[in-house]
């Protein structure tokens, strides 16, 4: 993670003028199913908060681009559920991981449309739900709305919590040490996570 991170960050502070289009890459990288589990999306747009902090990066092209991604990469994720259904399972990375589409699907069933807003905001359900929803056939108008009021919340979320945690930071311990820290605390959540489902993987079952 760190070797994608750190360069892709350092090339979004040296290039301001394409701030929009890495956002806009970097949200829909961690909106779309086949890239979301792999992708450190979540942890690029909050370290990205920090450099809007302190002008690094514009505030406006920065959200748009953001909310942009994850709304185009939910809505690409429910055209391939609607198209393919649920032979879509026996692609990576869902073959590696057999019981992800299934309990997105379960989650969809249980929780109706609504669940296209709450997935958003919760991990690997963010990979499979807009799948679900296009493999139970949700309809088309009340699925953008529901993605496209969760993009709203959810983009701009994480930009404004790196960019107060970057406010805050800079008046205790500088700018560039709360980047530092910030990203480590990032990665360590990160590594975290990955040794919680690699555990929950290999669990013997029953």
């Amino acid at each position: 993670m760190d070797d994608l991170v750190r360069p892709t960050l350092g090339f979004i502070a040296a290039h301001g003028n394409w701030a929009a289009v890495a956002m806009f890459v970097t949200a829909f990288g961690e909106s779309f199913a086949l890239v979301s589990l792999i992708f450190p999306g979540t942890t690029l747009l909050i370290a990205a908060g920090t450099l809007m902090s302190g002008g690094t990066l514009p505030y406006a092209p920065v959200l748009i681009g953001a909310v942009l991604g994850a709304t185009l990469g939910d809505s690409v994720s429910y055209w391939i559920g609607r198209r393919f259904g649920g032979g879509i399972a026996r692609l990576w990375p869902f073959s590696r991981n057999p019981e992800l589409l299934p309990s997105g699907i379960r989650f969809f069933a249980r929780h109706g449309g609504k669940s296209v807003f709450i997935g958003r905001f919760f991990g690997p359900m963010r990979a499979v739900i807009p799948l679900a929803a296009g493999i139970m056939k949700m309809p088309r108008g009340w699925f953008w709305v529901a993605n496209v009021a969760s993009a709203l919340v959810w983009a701009p979320m994480l930009l404004f919590a790196g960019d107060v945690a970057g406010e805050i930071g800079d008046r205790l311990i500088g700018g560039t040490n709360t980047f530092v820290l910030v990203f480590g605390g990032l990665t360590l959540l990160g590594i975290v996570g990955l040794v919680w489902a690699a555990l929950r993987a290999i669990r013997p079952k029953g």
